[in-house]
């Protein structure tokens, strides 16, 4: 009979072909991720969360400094940017939209750290941080591990797939799905002994996990305990189970030894034809992938050299324009600077007219007192009074009316003056305020140019390097 550790058992031989063993799983987790220094491997679990560690000099601030991370083998190559205080997504692969993030408080300690959260098999890979003001760049490699579950869909089971009779041997077949990386496949006795067992099989799904398939033939000893061992040493996981095997399965019968012997013959027989099928596939597929790769690295290289030169002609063109804009604003400037002037010598004659007019009307007061001065003049004359009088009146009238013209002259000499002066220093005012929001328009159009080029700069530095890491990778 063969017992499980739970204490299950078949009652018939006959029946040892269709019997499963499910594993009961001891886990040995490590923890999803490790903190790695720069250009070290980081490990992390399928649905995890893993930290790529990236630091600037001690004291400096990431903050608003622009941070790449990429990955060189992806198209977009750009994981996360951070760029003047915020992310860029433009450029950022889609694949990774939602899961990568760095944190602002963390930048202003120079820890340019990235966080990948739900991880994936697909996120397995090496990642470069790269800071262009500092020049400098780190490479981290991500490792993301799975490990088979309890789940129905990935179970892992031992079964009894032959019996030897013949012999008195049982072959044990093992299997476990749901691995990444591939993992190996160990067998041990009652007393922990290393089994010799046959090669591993191995199959990687369309989800790029393995499954792996691993049988042992064993005879029977004094602690017919044997354990399936299941193991990644990279992800520090494995999952084993034991079955017990009854002593009626190692009795020695002539006759079923031919249908056990046919059974296992013809089993590898089919094993062997499926393994031949799927290495002459594999070997095909890779000589099919050899001779597109040239032609698809030369189509790739076309691409990233018309991508620069595409970036230095809109550069040339946004240098040109900047270099208007500068010339404008510096003529917009020495406009206010001369309206500024004007508007000042303005100022100064209004204030000379103002003098003028004070002055006018201090001699029409002193023509006054003249007139009073003539009048009792010719009061005090002898004679004939009423004739000294009238001519002195007439004198006086003559005085007067020329005074008076000559002030209604003046004044009105000042008022149109006062007011042409007014004017003109209205509309130098108005231009000047013109010119300012003028020039302030020109700043902002200035500075977002100034930013299109440095965006542009950036750009073209990553596009080189990624060329020269092409290069360098071939």
């Amino acid at each position: 009979m063969v017992h499980m550790m739970e204490g299950s058992s078949l009652k018939s031989p006959l029946r040892s072909f269709n019997v499963l063993v499910f594993l009961l799983l001891t886990h040995f987790d490590e923890g999803q991720s490790q903190a790695m220094a720069p250009s070290e491997s980081v490990v992390s679990m399928v649905g995890g969360d893993a930290v790529l560690p990236c630091r600037l000099e001690a004291g400096l601030d990431a903050a608003q400094v622009t941070v790449e991370w990429g990955r060189p083998d992806l198209e977009p190559r750009f994981v996360y940017i951070w760029h003047n205080g915020k992310e860029l997504t433009n450029n950022q692969n889609a694949a990774y939209k939602g899961r990568a993030s760095m944190s602002a408080d963390e930048l202003k300690q120079g820890n340019s750290s990235l966080k990948l959260t739900q991880l994936k098999i697909s996120d397995n890979g090496r990642y470069r941080c790269y800071i262009p003001k500092h020049d400098e760049e780190y490479f981290v490699e991500l490792l993301v591990g799975s490990v088979s579950s309890p789940s129905p869909s990935r179970t892992s089971t031992i079964s009894l797939s032959g019996l030897d009779r013949t012999h008195g041997s049982v072959e044990l077949q093992c299997e476990s799905a749901g691995w990444y990386p591939q993992p190996e496949v160990l067998w041990l006795d009652g007393d922990g002994n290393l089994l010799s067992a046959g090669p591993t099989e191995t199959v990687r799904g369309p989800d790029d996990l393995y499954t792996v398939s691993s049988r042992v033939t064993v005879e029977k000893r004094h602690s017919n305990n044997f354990t399936c061992r299941v193991q990644q040493k990279k992800i520090n996981q494995s999952r084993e189970t034991v079955i017990q095997v009854s002593d009626d399965f190692f009795e020695v019968s002539s006759s079923c030894a031919a249908s056990v012997a046919f059974s296992v013959i013809f089993g590898l027989m089919l094993v062997f034809t499926v393994s031949l099928f799927v290495w002459k596939w594999k070997q095909n597929k890779i000589k099919r992938k050899q001779l597109q790769h040239p032609k698809e690295e030369g189509q790739q290289l076309m691409t990233e050299i018309n991508k620069i030169e595409d970036l230095d002609k809109k550069k040339a063109k946004l240098d040109e324009e900047f270099m208007k804009n500068e010339e404008e604003q510096n003529n917009v400037t020495q406009t206010i600077e001369s309206l500024q002037k004007i508007t000042k010598e303005l100022e100064t004659q209004k204030e000379k007219l103002k003098s003028q007019s004070e002055e006018a009307d201090k001699k029409s007061e002193e023509q006054e007192n003249k007139m009073k001065s003539l009048d009792e003049e010719v009061m005090k004359k002898e004679g004939d009074k009423t004739a000294n009088k009238a001519q002195g009146y007439m004198k006086l009238k003559d005085i007067m009316t020329e005074v008076i013209w000559s002030l209604e002259e003046r004044k009105k000499d000042h008022q149109q003056l006062n007011m042409n002066t007014e004017s003109i220093i209205k509309a130098a005012y108005d231009e000047v305020d013109k010119q300012k929001e003028k020039k302030q328009k020109l700043q902002i159009s200035r500075e977002q140019m100034k930013q299109q080029i440095e965006e542009m700069e950036n750009h073209k530095k990553a596009l080189q390097s990624k060329l020269q890491s092409d290069n360098e990778g071939k």
